[in-house]
């Protein structure tokens, strides 16, 4: 069988099991989108895959993040972290997220991602 196009992929079509509220970060399995609008459980939905989104971080000493860095979505924490894991043992992976475009300092509460897959 050849391939079939059949979107764009900047976005994906999402049904979520609960409420999901616009800008909420949703992860499935490796795959992670941000709502583009609110989603009502058991409704159809969009998650946007690419673009640009100001996305929560942690804050305090030694939390800034340069621009470029890979940046990864800890659902835990609802925080986008350049660290690819949990550091556990063992490691608990976060699904990969984009890259951030600008500069975050320690005190700012988010930091800009491109998204990409």
């Amino acid at each position: 069988m050849t391939a079939v196009f059949r979107q764009r992929g900047d976005a994906v079509g999402y049904i979520p099991p609960a409420d999901v509220a616009a800008g909420d970060v949703v992860v499935q399995g490796d795959l992670a989108g941000i709502a583009k609008l609110d989603i009502k459980a058991g409704e159809r939905g969009a998650l946007a895959l690419t673009g640009v989104f100001a996305v929560p971080k942690a804050t305090g000493a030694g939390t800034g993040i340069a621009a470029g860095t890979k940046l990864h979505w800890n659902a835990t924490a609802g925080v986008a972290t350049a660290s690819a894991d949990d550091g556990g043992t063992p490691p608990v992976a976060y699904p990969y997220l984009g890259k951030s475009i600008l500069a975050a300092a320690d005190a700012d509460a988010s930091v800009q991602v491109r998204l990409s897959q």
